[in-house]
C-alpha cells in the first residue's frame, strides 16, 4: 500500500479533517491514511465507535469535490453500489463515505480467488451505466480528447523514459498515423463512461463473497465519468494495465456483453468479431495515455511506483497493434519506432 507523504500542510489538513469528522460523528475518530489516486486526493480511513468510513480530502484550491457528489447521486439512482454519502463539507473539501474495505478485485485475483463471479456483476453494472440516462453534463470523449491523451506518450514516455525527444516530423506523423484510428473510436456508438473500470476500482465489499451466493461489486474513482464510446469501459476491465487475462478468456468475456447489449447497439457491428476488433482498437488508445499517465506519474508528481506498471502495459500495446495489423505500412515506420522505444536506465 501506498501511504500519503507528509508535509506541514498535509498535517493541517489531516487535523482539520480529524476534528470535522468527530464533530459529524459525535465521537472520538481516528484517521489511518490509504492509498491515494492520480490527483491530489488523499483518502484516510476513519475508525469510530466499532465502525469504518472513508474520509476524502480534496483540497478546494486544488479539487473541486462537487463534480465527484454529482456523478456518485447519479450513478446511486441508476443502480451502480456507489458508496453512500455520510457527510460532507464543500467549504472545505472533505466527503466522508461508505467504507468497502480493503479486496479489491486485483486483491481477490491475486490471492487466487474466482473471479466469475466478479465479471459477471462487473458486466451487470457496466450495463445498468450504460442504458442510464446522465444527470449531469458529462464531457464528450471525442478526437481531440484522444489526441491530447495520445501526446502524454510523446510528451512524458519518450523524453523522460525511453530518453528520446521526438521531433515536430516525428510528431507530426504520430498523429497523422492515429488520427483515422481515433475517428473510428469516435465514431461508434456514446454511452456514459466510468473511464477508469478495472480490477483497482472494483470492490469485494465486507461482508460479500463469490462464495456466499452474494456479491455486488462496490464501483469508485467514478468521477471523471465521460460520454464516450460503448467499448470503453470494457476495454478497459479486460485489457487491464494491471492483469494479464488470457485472449481467449477475453473473447469469452467479450462475446457475452455484446449477447447483452440492446439490438440497435449491436447492429451497428456486422458481428461480434467486429465487435471485438472494437473493444481492442479502444484498448490501445488507452494503453497509448496510460503509458504516458505512468510515466508524469512518475517525473512530475514523484509517484515512481508507476513505472513499475509501464512494462505490463506496453506488453499489451504491442499484442493489439500486432492482433490488429496497425501500423504494417511503410509510412507508419516512425511510428512504429516510437512505439517501440524500451525504457532506458
Amino acid at each position: 500500500m501506498v501511504y500519503c507523504c507528509v508535509s506541514n500542510e498535509s498535517e493541517t489538513r489531516q487535523a482539520q479533517a480529524a476534528v470535522w469528522t468527530e464533530q459529524v460523528l459525535n465521537q472520538t475518530a481516528s484517521l489511518i491514511p490509504l492509498a491515494g489516486d492520480a490527483s491530489f486526493r488523499r483518502y484516510f480511513r476513519v475508525h469510530a465507535g466499532g465502525n469504518a468510513y472513508v474520509l476524502m480530502d480534496a483540497p478546494p484550491e486544488r479539487e473541486d469535490v462537487q463534480p465527484f457528489l454529482a456523478v456518485r447521486n447519479w450513478m446511486a439512482r441508476a443502480g451502480l453500489r456507489v458508496p453512500q454519502l455520510v457527510a460532507d463539507n464543500l467549504a472545505q473539501g472533505f466527503l466522508l463515505l461508505e467504507d468497502f474495505g480493503d479486496r479489491t478485485w486485483a486483491f481477490h485475483l491475486g490471492s487466487g480467488g474466482d473471479i466469475s463471479p466478479l465479471f459477471a456483476d462487473a458486466l451487470r453494472q457496466l450495463h445498468v451505466l450504460q442504458a442510464a440516462h446522465p444527470e449531469p453534463q458529462l464531457a464528450v470523449f471525442d478526437v481531440p480528447r484522444m489526441q491530447r491523451e495520445c501526446d502524454l506518450y510523446l510528451d512524458w514516455y519518450l523524453p523522460h523514459v525511453a530518453k528520446h525527444t521526438p521531433s515536430q516530423t516525428e510528431r507530426k506523423a504520430f498523429h497523422a498515423t492515429f488520427l483515422p484510428l481515433l475517428e473510428n473510436i469516435a465514431a461508434l456508438p456514446r454511452v456514459p463512461v466510468h473511464l477508469d473500470y478495472h480490477s483497482r476500482n472494483l470492490m469485494l465489499p465486507d461482508g460479500d463473497s463469490p462464495g456466499n451466493g452474494r456479491l455486488t461489486l462496490g464501483v469508485i474513482d467514478f468521477q471523471d465519468a465521460l460520454s464516450g464510446p460503448l467499448t470503453y469501459d470494457l476495454a478497459s476491465l479486460l485489457y487491464d494495465c494491471y492483469q494479464d487475462y488470457s485472449e481467449t478468456a477475453r473473447r469469452d468475456v467479450s462475446g457475452c456483453f455484446f449477447a447483452m447489449l440492446p439490438k440497435k447497439q449491436q447492429a451497428y457491428f456486422s458481428g461480434v468479431d467486429a465487435w471485438h476488433r472494437a473493444v481492442r482498437l479502444t484498448a490501445m488508445q488507452r494503453h497509448i495515455k496510460a503509458i504516458g499517465i505512468f510515466s508524469r506519474l512518475a517525473h512530475r508528481d514523484g509517484k515512481k511506483q508507476f513505472l513499475d506498471e509501464i512494462p505490463l502495459t506496453r506488453k499489451h500495446l504491442s499484442e493489439e497493434l500486432a492482433a490488429l495489423g496497425l501500423l504494417a505500412e511503410a509510412d507508419a515506420a516512425p511510428t512504429r519506432q516510437l512505439l517501440a522505444a524500451e525504457p532506458v536506465g
